[in-house]
């Protein structure tokens, strides 16, 4: 793996040598896009606004527009904003991580130690699980102020990249259910569904992307000239508009595939 950020943790007055890698894959299928008419791969191109002419990454810069002007900012001028937050995961509070809304939560990133800060590095690991907690931060990653979390994992610290607040939206605009009755038999009825859905141990290795593979099944068929015939589907619904007379038939048709 190629490192996406080195750096320090800051803990205290404790510094700790890092570097940063990406923890997720996608596992969806890498799709082309394709002329229609021939299926000749179609190129996206950095085109000059006022030449027309194609524009070389090289010669690519950022600019801020101030006025009717931009400004043209260098790689060093980001760092210069906040030279402490390009190289240093500061470290501002530990939390309990159930205090954090699921809302928050963004990207993971695999964090090791670099040379040298391996003691430092076990001995935070160690206190972010003696203590139950989890350390919150930011960095500057990649021209942008992040948010995040570490968390211990086993001899592992992970590096949560979290949402600020303000990337949260309020929920004012949406039309949600107030004072509506929840009958105790109809409550009754949903908890009891809830309880015949939870296993006794929950186990997140057996949820896979199958539609991944099913999507391959079809290129790999028609690669082959073979025609793919549309699968039927039928949405599964209740006879019975009551919602009690559906709870019952769910907790039935549970019981039955168990059986």
């Amino acid at each position: 793996m190629r490192a996406i950020w080195t750096g320090t943790i800051g803990f205290g007055l404790v510094n700790i040598p890092i570097k940063i890698y990406t923890a997720i894959q996608s596992s969806t299928l890498d799709l082309d896009m394709l002329d229609k008419k021939n299926h000749a791969n179609i190129k996206f191109q950095r085109v000059n606004e006022s030449t027309g002419r194609v524009v070389e990454w090289e010669n690519i810069v950022k600019g801020y527009k101030y006025g009717d002007e931009y400004v043209v900012l260098e790689d060093a001028d980001f760092e210069k904003a906040s030279p402490e937050k390009s190289k240093t995961i500061d470290i501002n509070e530990f939390v309990k991580e159930e205090e954090i809304d699921a809302n928050f939560f963004d990207t993971p990133y695999y964090c090791e130690p670099a040379k040298g800060g391996e003691r430092a590095y076990a001995l935070l690991a160690a206190a972010l699980k003696e203590t139950g907690k989890v350390a919150l931060g930011t960095f500057v990653m990649r021209t942008k102020e992040n948010f995040c979390m570490l968390k211990a994992e086993g001899d592992l610290i992970e590096v949560i990249k979290l949402r600020f607040p303000e990337e949260i939206r309020a929920t004012t605009e949406l039309t949600l259910p107030k004072q509506t009755e929840v009958k105790p038999a109809e409550l009754k009825m949903a908890v009891s569904l809830i309880t015949q859905l939870t296993p006794k141990k929950f186990n997140i290795d057996k949820y896979k992307d199958t539609y991944s593979a099913a999507l391959m099944k079809i290129i790999e068929a028609k690669a082959k000239g073979k025609t793919v015939s549309q699968p039927k589907f039928k949405m599964v619904q209740s006879k019975s508009k009551d919602l009690m007379d559906q709870l019952k038939e769910s907790l039935e048709t549970r019981k039955k595939v168990r059986v």
